[in-house]
């Protein structure tokens, strides 16, 4: 509306001036026939004075039409701001009307997230340059206002694209900075006036409530995909995440692997230490298997000492090493009142005419294939032979077995 007004306002200025331009330039081409070539001089002065005004006047109303649409945008940017509830969505929103600010070239905004990294997005910075953007505040301790920064280049680095200055204002949460919004131009002569301090602040002041709404929500959401007693992901959270993964790994043509274990005898053990103490052996389990498994594999605890780990991009031989892994983790030492236990396990890939259900069937079904043929087995899906881990008793080394 305030896009559409502006650009209404400065047509109405321009059309305005050229009438009067045009009825100064007819009143003169009137006296100009009754004073010969002295009132044609005029003429021609006026005319290339009108020429200049019109060319001013353009010009100001094409720098009001951008203006125009650059607030237009931003005010869109804010007014979506409280409109979504995903943590990603709101960032990338507000960095959109960051980088609506007139000479902004770039933005960041990074919100703490209790003892675990800072959650960081970006908008026109390369992925060094935002790891370099660090902010700091006065080292008095105090909560700065705004903090401005000018980067001064050797000469012989001017005209690399360099960011030259920045402006940083905290993102305001219910009771204290939750972050802070950055924003930077690339120009060497460009500097952050009061204006722009005042317009950032208004966009943190949108920002930060809708931001700590967001956050809460993710972490509410994560509570409710995580299982309690083990802190990984829990059953639903599996099914959700194998659906999706099928759905993916078929679509793409790409390699998904499925690790289904649980702990050999864990019933007897559960029995003879108490279901107190198999619950701590559950989560030192799971606290072992965590650390083994690699960022991108999802662990789960998927019911009672059953786990399971799917692996997007990978094989079963990549299962089949994981599972080595694992069973090192668990079996090297002691669990709590368990002593040493021993996992069993089922290997899968996806097969072509795998839906997720039939998927993990097979992967349950390699399970207890291993199980019947001893303990700390692992079984693939679809293979006659199994690869099997040495028990206490044993030496070491691998059976395998038809």
């Amino acid at each position: 509306m305030a896009e559409a007004v502006t650009a209404t306002t400065a047509l109405i200025a321009v059309g305005t001036a050229a009438a009067v331009l045009a009825l100064a330039l007819l009143v003169v081409l009137v006296r100009s026939r009754r004073r010969g070539s002295g009132g044609q001089q005029q003429v021609l002065a006026l005319v290339s004075e009108m020429n200049t005004r019109m060319e001013g006047m353009v010009r100001e109303l094409s720098e009001a039409l951008e203006r125009a649409q650059e607030e237009g945008r931003r005010n869109r940017f804010l007014g979506e701001l409280g409109a979504s509830i995903d943590l990603d969505e709101v960032l990338s929103r507000t960095l959109e009307a960051g980088g609506a600010i007139p000479g902004v070239d770039a933005a960041i905004v990074s919100i703490r997230d209790g003892a675990d990294k800072p959650i960081v997005a970006t908008l026109g910075l390369s992925a060094e340059e935002a790891q370099r953007q660090v902010i700091s505040g006065p080292p008095n301790g105090h909560e700065a206002r705004a903090i401005s920064i000018v980067y001064q280049y050797p000469p012989e680095l001017e005209g690399e694209g360099l960011v030259h200055s920045g402006l940083a204002v905290p993102v305001l949460g219910d009771a204290a900075s939750i972050g802070f919004i950055a924003i930077y131009s690339r120009s060497p002569s460009h500097r952050f006036e009061e204006e722009m301090i005042r317009e950032l602040e208004e966009l943190t002041k949108r920002a930060g409530p809708a931001i700590e709404n967001a956050r809460r929500f993710r972490e509410a959401r994560q509570l409710a995909d995580l299982d309690a007693l083990t802190g990984l992901h829990n059953r639903r959270y599996f099914h959700e995440t194998l659906a999706r993964e099928v759905a993916r790994a078929q679509r793409y043509g790409r390699q998904l692997a499925l690790i289904v274990l649980d702990l050999d005898d864990f019933k007897a053990i559960n029995d003879r230490i108490g279901h107190l103490s198999g619950d701590a052996v559950l989560a030192e389990t799971a606290e072992r298997v965590r650390d083994v498994v690699r960022s991108a594999d999802i662990a789960c605890r998927v019911g009672g000492d059953e786990f399971a780990v799917i692996l997007p991009e990978s094989s079963t031989a990549d299962a089949d090493q994981l599972y080595h892994r694992l069973r090192g983790a668990v079996s090297s030492r002691p669990v709590g009142q368990a002593g040493r236990l021993f996992l069993s396990a089922g290997i899968a890939d996806l097969a072509s005419d795998d839906d997720p259900t039939r998927f993990f069937e097979r992967a349950d079904e390699a399970l207890y294939r291993a199980k019947e043929l001893g303990k700390g087995q692992v079984f693939q899906a679809g293979a006659p032979g199994l690869s099997a881990a040495p028990e206490a008793s044993q030496p070491p080394g691998t059976a395998n077995s038809q």
